[in-house]
């Protein structure tokens, strides 16, 4: 007796059978980056190249205007926008993820997580092209790493399977409700101004003014910081803070437990609403 296609059980059947199709999704992923940039003399550089000229030019802006050096600045800068590619990446595109595969997803037989593993293949991608930049930093300006830095490897597993969900979900329900998409978008635009990305949440928190340090504070509030600061830090050479991690994991298990809810419930819909 097969099992109905509200079950959990097909919802974790489709995961692991998209999973299986990696030259599938694999090969897609790798092919979307060749077409955007495929007259292109650089090609995928590009990807670097334009963040790093964004980075740096808020570095050198944020540094003057906080008074800070441009040896810690910059970097801080650099690598919060090398993890905030990734983030934001997951979030606008998972939320038109079946939107743009509408081709594909009603001619081509294949489980909707294939889409998913597409998507974030992409990302992963990018993020790979933007370590270049990193390492042309760390010869600019040295960090002082040491090997406890590499948990910043887990860090960005921890970052995949979080940004696998969001699109997954998000995925799902603008599907479904295409005017939050564009909602989805400035949501986005409005979390990067939030997010000590290009202002230093430490520098703030330090300062001597009770009232900056309490409202610096409610940063943390931000779950985009916690995902942030578990990988910057290791990848400048900063101690980890356990409470970073906390937050995190407990938003990965929440987090995909609400979405498999949902892929429980209206996987077999998303083709028609497509």
């Amino acid at each position: 007796m097969t099992a109905p296609s509200a079950s959990l059980a097909r919802a974790f059947d489709d995961l692991r059978t998209g999973w299986r199709q990696r030259e599938l999704w694999g090969h897609l992923g790798w092919q979307d980056i060749r077409q955007r940039y495929r007259r292109s003399v650089l090609g995928p550089v590009w990807i670097s190249i334009t963040m790093a000229v964004t980075a740096i030019a808020l570095g050198i802006l944020y540094a003057g205007l906080f008074q800070t050096k441009l040896s810690v600045q910059l970097p801080y800068v650099l690598v919060g926008f090398i993890v905030w590619g990734f983030i934001s990446g997951c979030i606008s595109e998972g939320a038109e993820v079946f939107i743009t595969n509408v081709g594909l997803i009603t001619h081509l037989p294949a489980p909707l997580s294939v889409h998913l593993y597409r998507l974030i293949w992409r990302q992963v991608l990018f993020f790979l092209h933007n370590l270049v930049v990193y390492v042309v930093m760390l010869i600019v300006f040295p960090q002082h790493l040491h090997w406890s830095d590499l948990s910043a490897i887990p860090a960005f597993g921890l970052l995949v399977l979080n940004g696998a969900w969001v699109a997954l979900l998000l995925g799902i329900v603008t599907t479904r409700f295409r005017d939050l998409t564009p909602i989805t978008q400035s949501v986005v635009q409005l979390a990067f101004f939030l997010t000590p990305i290009v202002w230093m949440y430490q520098t703030l928190l330090d300062s001597p003014n009770p009232n900056v340090a309490a409202r610096a504070r409610l940063a943390e509030l931000n779950p985009f910081l916690h995902f942030i600061e578990i990988i910057r830090r290791p990848m400048l050479g900063e101690p980890q803070e356990l409470r970073f991690w906390i937050v995190v994991l407990v938003i990965t298990v929440v987090g995909w437990m609400l979405t498999l809810f949902v892929l429980r419930r209206y996987r077999a819909r998303v083709a028609y609403w497509v």
